[in-house]
């Protein structure tokens, strides 16, 4: 158990978690930015979703180029590179926020208001999505 977590955090781990900070920091500027910045507040609910889906958006480049050649050192070139990328971030997006979702409802439902139990809900999604996305990167999307 800990041979296999010191191949887990080793420096590449580090690097993935700095380009996560990076990644995040470049996403939510651009999401807060368009929303508050440049008025997407104004255009109602049709704002919030194309503020949001620009981070991802973005965010995902961001993640894509950093951590293929500053976090993996990947030197694959080609279009199955991306399709690996891609999917990767899909499965693992649905797979973190299908879990906690549910989870978190049977454990909060009752305890808490509806709105707690979704942020509850969404941060644990985070956190799985984070665990999820380094293993599929590491050993599938940037895998050499």
């Amino acid at each position: 158990m800990v041979r296999l977590l010191k191949n887990f955090l080793d420096p590449t781990f580090f690097r993935f978690i700095l380009v996560g900070i990076i990644n995040t920091l470049v996403g939510t500027g651009v999401m807060f930015g368009l929303y508050n910045i440049a008025g997407l507040y104004l255009w109602g609910d049709t704002g919030y979703w194309i503020s949001s889906a620009a981070n991802y958006v973005v965010g995902s480049v961001v993640s894509y180029f950093l951590n293929k050649h500053f976090t993996f050192r990947n030197t694959e070139t080609g279009g199955k590179v991306i399709g690996r990328f891609i999917i990767n971030i899909t499965v693992c997006w649905i797979l973190a926020y299908g879990i906690a979702q549910p989870l978190s409802q049977f454990v909060l439902n009752g305890l808490f208001s509806t709105q707690i139990v979704g942020n509850f809900s969404m941060l644990c999604g985070m956190i799985l999505f984070v665990c999820l996305n380094y293993v599929g990167q590491r050993f599938f999307a940037f895998k050499q």
